[in-house]
């Protein structure tokens, strides 16, 4: 069977414009390993998608926050996960994860999360239950809840792939000094490229929060700004970087950051609305 690594692919992220924008653990009714160790924290269902006031407002220098890369793929048992566990039962979980992977990706979340409460109940120690429900939670915009889940995946693995979604719900909930931590362990983690610039734009997106747009902006820029085959993650990075420029007057680099991800994807977000407002020249 693949590694966890080897077999990860991408899910989510930034929606195309025009397309939809993707923006508890009881004990268990069995005392075995794999059983829940850890009392639910509750989080409150917000009404909408769109993410909920942070605790500290951001200033108005801060850039628009968009929601961390979702990297998974259909869930796959890890044997060492539920060793010891029966076949059958093996079996059934096994089942479960693969129609809620297929919600997920179907952006059906409501439909994954109810498959999932459950089993992330009665299944604490197995990472990938804990990881696909805390990105579901992610995806619902419920922060609290969705950051237990991935500390329990991170904890269970010692992986750090899904540390940049975990680092948003952070942000979001406006537990900035946590980001900075969560973003100083990823960059000493040598993670692969994607990961560590979503990394790098949420824990920019912390500092522009906290009124430093200008240190946001330095971290960015040491990020790859100038690969020769631009992927998603490389625009998502020029993106943020542009807002920045944008925010902080510098409408010369701001014009010419959205109009380099117009030549590489004319659709990606809303750069043409974005080079619309900038204009052709200085005013």
């Amino acid at each position: 069977m693949a590694s966890r690594a080897a077999r990860r692919t991408d899910w989510g992220g930034v929606a195309r414009k025009g397309a939809s924008v993707l923006r508890p653990i009881p004990g268990a009714d069995r005392g075995d390993a794999y059983a829940a160790k850890v009392p639910e924290r509750q989080s409150p269902r917000p009404q909408q998608p769109p993410p909920p006031e942070r605790a500290k407002r951001a200033p108005q220098d801060a850039p628009r926050r968009r929601r961390s890369k979702v990297r998974l793929e259909v869930p796959q048992l890890d044997p060492i996960g539920v060793r010891g566990m029966p076949s059958a039962e093996q079996q059934r979980l096994s089942q479960r994860l693969r129609e809620a992977g297929e919600d997920f990706l179907a952006e059906r979340f409501g439909d994954a999360l109810t498959t999932l409460r459950p089993l992330a109940s009665r299944y604490a120690a197995v990472a990938e239950v804990q990881e696909l429900y805390g990105l579901t939670l992610y995806r619902l915009g419920r922060w609290t809840a969705a950051s237990h889940r991935l500390e329990q995946y991170e904890q269970l693995t010692g992986a750090v792939d899904q540390l940049p979604v975990l680092a948003d719900c952070y942000r979001a909930l406006g537990r900035l000094n946590e980001v900075h931590d969560v973003w100083d362990r990823l960059r000493h983690a040598d993670p692969d490229a994607q990961t560590i610039t979503e990394g790098r734009i949420v824990a920019a997106g912390a500092l522009a929060d906290e009124g430093r747009p200008r240190d946001a902006i330095r971290l960015l820029e040491a990020g790859p700004l100038r690969p020769k085959r631009p992927k998603e993650h490389h625009l998502r990075l020029w993106y943020a970087l542009a807002d920045l420029y944008d925010r902080v007057g510098d409408l010369q680099r701001a014009r010419r950051g959205f109009a380099r991800i117009a030549e590489v994807d004319p659709g990606f977000v809303d750069v043409e609305d974005r080079l619309a407002a900038l204009g052709t020249h200085d005013t």
